[in-house]
């Protein structure tokens, strides 16, 4: 298995390398002046020069590709050219959010989706099954920004029960421990961040982990009704064990497989989607520094974004494979 991972992280090299040379050589494709941006319509031609030679842009643009891949070796992925801090640093501001978020939605997903996929196969064929199999078409159908923007009309402009964006309370702060309000809170027993950060993480949670849990919730009913009819299942219950003991016991763990890879690939999917959730609901995560970067063109935080969060995917597909052996005992990897 250690050898297996070892080959894993190998491999990482090159697709990190990969989504590098594009992300670089994309933004460097899209038409306009960093140098003129920053300096606005009154910068002079000497002050345009004098710009883009200290942020290096007067310089071919393979050299600034191989400066880049120096740096980011070493963990330097430059500076921000918005706000003139280490990219590195304006990431590691943001992430916390973004990965707070993803936990959630990603939580509530697998345990809402579990629970409707094995309800709906235990009652399958049933107006329970037709009706729940309806709630997650429709969870499917509905994008990330539409249901999210239905779930800020509703409950916090008309019903008023939950707060309309952002992570705390205007005002409240906490002690940076990890960087997640909510954990942070719960690690220095301080409550009312606890409550505050519940209440502002309901919607984005709920937004965000919709289309995940409506995926999950169709692949468990899939699974679990393939595995319901097979031999040992119908032994189980001619030995008299009950359906909710055949289902827990027997069934579930042998239909996990195909869910475990299908969440796998839904944490990428929650990292992209965060960047409409997280803009939606005024959330200073990942998605939302990317978009305000990319908007400012700040080259620098849009590839360092990029690269981490490709190394994230990379490595949440790792750690499903490593799962496999857990959860079947059968699978090993030479």
């Amino acid at each position: 298995m250690l050898a297996y991972i070892a080959r894993r992280l190998a491999h990482l090299v090159p697709v990190l390398f990969g989504v590098s040379a594009l992300v670089f050589f994309g933004l460097h494709l899209i038409p306009g002046d960093v140098a003129q941006m920053l300096l606005g319509e009154y910068g002079t031609d000497a002050d345009l020069k004098r710009l883009r030679h200290q942020l290096g842009l007067d310089r071919p643009v393979y050299v600034q590709y191989a400066n880049f891949l120096a740096g980011a070796v070493e963990g330097n992925f430059g500076i921000s050219l918005r706000t003139r801090q280490p990219a590195v640093w304006e990431i590691a501001q943001a992430l916390p959010i973004t990965i707070q978020l993803s936990l959630a939605a990603l939580t509530f997903a697998i345990v809402v989706g579990l629970g409707i996929g094995m309800l709906a196969a235990r009652y399958a064929r049933s107006a329970v099954d037709f009706g729940t199999m309806v709630g997650v078409l429709i969870g499917i159908s509905m994008p990330v920004f539409w249901t999210g923007t239905l779930l800020l009309l509703l409950f916090g402009g008309m019903l008023g029960w939950l707060p309309l964006g952002g992570a705390l309370d205007d005002g409240m702060h906490f002690h940076r421990i990890t960087g997640m309000p909510l954990f942070d809170g719960l690690l220095t027993g301080n409550l009312s961040v606890v409550e505050s950060s519940l209440r502002h993480l309901v919607l984005p949670t709920v937004a965000l982990g919709t289309t995940s849990l409506a995926t999950v919730a169709r692949m468990t009913r899939s699974t679990m009704l393939e595995v319901l009819g097979l031999d040992y299942i119908r032994t189980a219950r001619a030995k008299g064990l009950r359906e909710p003991q055949i289902i827990r016991g027997h069934a579930l763990r042998n239909a996990l497989l195909p869910v475990v890879t299908l969440v796998g690939l839904q944490l990428g999917l929650l990292l992209s989607g965060a960047v409409l959730t997280e803009t939606i609901f005024a959330l200073p995560g990942l998605g939302r520094l990317a978009v305000t970067s990319v908007l400012a063109r700040d080259y620098p935080t849009v590839q360092a974004i990029v690269v981490i969060a490709a190394a994230i995917f990379v490595l949440a597909n790792l750690l499903v494979d490593v799962l496999y052996a857990y959860i079947d005992p059968r699978i090993r990897y030479g």
